[in-house]
């Protein structure tokens, strides 16, 4: 292993990225050009991956994103970019079979193919770089972000470190399994995979005699319904098996959208944190149903199978809770299962498990322990995230530390939305440069969250009197 030259000499970066997720590579795609800026910045972005991929393991065949194609990386902040999902149709003369197949909501597998386009094309991008400490430079006045170059094996390779004004945190989410779920994972003879990973690991799941899928979000009914078509009728023995009380559809009325909005974010990062931390758990059917198209398909599938007469072998329960779960001989596992409602309890024995579990920010943590003497946290420990995306760190440190996608403590269920992914980018971007580089709309949505506090006006007559009414 070799050390990249970095002589103190180097000219520093403006931006350094740490991570090339969806909401990173927007944030490099509106950095590359900026509209009436003189002097272009100059941002490089670390990945430890090889290349771009966007949830590989979730890429079903059909499955659709769940925001319209306007929610790509750039247009809602520059629809004049040429980063824009229409012009990579236009780059592969895809236009007009766009304009007549009549979808506002694109497959999955195509918004990967997208962001594949733009991150082969923008410069600054570095894959295979796996970023392991930032540091504050007091003497410098800047940041030190120290890498690791990897090889074609995911080795390291070479040492390397890049200095800059500014950072943006990027780095995504990661599986999250539930405690009483974690002793499945060692069951290394029986397949049991997080749905992360669902495509990787699909052929040997479909070669299970029973499966059972646990979770009720978007990836377990995706999951349940591809498994679902797999499998013949009256055996397809399948299990689904949810905590909610319900399969429930996602929120998707058009008031209902306005939460993620700007408008909303503003109003969700100004109320008290013991407010906000009270309302993010409630509004998990915002970002956490099911699109209703998804639970119609499944309907329609297990509707189908009952067209000559009997019953599909699948079995869906909500209001579940897995309480315990182990192996049998090393071949099959066990669930213990609760049911909240009915203070029951039973066991299901199966073959293989799907753990539609969701995700889980990644902790800010390790990245940043060199920052950390210098870093504000809120009662629960957590980092404290100003409205303009910046970590509030101690005033000697002069550049600023933008986070993408961690913040849904401050900014609400936003945080995560591919449709406030451009905003959030030409907020960052206009802070960076003190310019209004991206003109933002101010008002962003119908509903008009909280009340506007007035200042007391003092009469001017006596109250008890009652005025004449002139006129009629």
């Amino acid at each position: 292993m070799t050390a990249l030259p970095t002589p103190e000499t180097d000219q520093p970066h403006d931006l350094v990225g740490i991570g090339i997720g969806p909401f990173n590579l927007s944030l490099a795609a509106l950095a590359h050009g900026i509209p009436g800026n003189p002097h272009p910045l100059t941002a490089a972005f670390y990945e430890q991956r090889p290349a771009f991929h966007w949830h590989p393991g979730l890429l079903i065949d059909g499955a659709s994103l769940q925001v319209p194609f306007l929610a790509d990386l750039v247009t809602l902040a520059d629809p004049a970019s040429p980063w824009t999902f229409l012009n990579y149709l236009r780059s592969r003369d895809r236009l007009f079979p766009f304009y007549f197949a009549e979808r506002f909501h694109i497959q999955r597998a195509e918004y990967d193919a997208y962001c594949r386009w733009v991150s082969d094309q923008l410069p600054g991008l570095h894959f295979s770089h796996q970023v392991d400490a930032v540091r504050w430079n007091n003497e410098r006045r800047l940041f030190e972000v120290d890498f690791t170059q990897l090889d074609t094996d995911g080795e390291a390779e070479a040492l390397g470190r890049a200095h800059t004004r500014h950072i943006a945190l990027g780095i995504g989410t990661e599986p999250h399994i539930p405690d009483p779920l974690k002793p499945l994972t060692e069951a290394e003879s029986v397949p049991v995979i997080h749905s992360a990973d669902y495509l990787h690991h699909r052929e040997t799941l479909l070669a299970a005699e029973h499966i059972t899928v646990i979770g009720s979000g978007q990836s377990g009914a995706e999951i349940f319904l591809d498994l679902l078509r797999s499998r013949p009728a009256g055996r397809e023995k399948l299990h689904w098996l949810a905590r909610t009380q319900a399969f429930a559809p996602m929120e998707y009325s058009k008031l209902g959208l306005e939460h993620f909005t700007p408008d909303y974010s503003r109003y969700f990062h100004a109320l008290p944190e013991s407010v906000r931390d009270e309302l993010v758990p409630h509004q998990w059917q915002l970002h956490k149903g099911i699109d209703a198209d998804t639970i119609a398909a499944i309907h329609d599938e297990l509707y189908r199978r009952t067209l000559h007469g009997g019953w599909p072998d699948a079995t869906l329960t909500p209001g579940v809770s897995v309480h315990t779960a182990g192996r049998i001989a090393n071949t099959r596992i066990e669930l213990h299962l609760e049911h909240t409602q009915q203070n029951t309890r039973s066991t299901l024995t199966t073959d293989a498990v799907v753990l539609a579990t969701g995700y889980r920010e990644r902790s800010l943590d390790r990245i940043l322990t060199g920052l950390d003497p210098y870093m504000r946290r809120d009662a629960s420990a957590r980092p404290r995230i100003d409205d303009r995306f910046r970590l509030v760190l101690d005033p000697t440190v002069t550049g600023n530390v933008y986070v993408q996608n961690a913040e849904r403590h401050t900014h609400g269920v936003g945080a995560p939305d591919l449709g406030l992914a451009a905003w959030r980018s030409a907020t960052i971007l206009n802070n960076l440069t003190g310019t209004n580089a991206y003109p933002l709309p101010e008002r962003t949505a119908f509903t008009t969250f909280g009340l506007t506090p007035q200042t007391p006006t003092i009469p001017t007559q006596n109250p008890d009197r009652i005025p004449l009414v002139q006129g009629n």
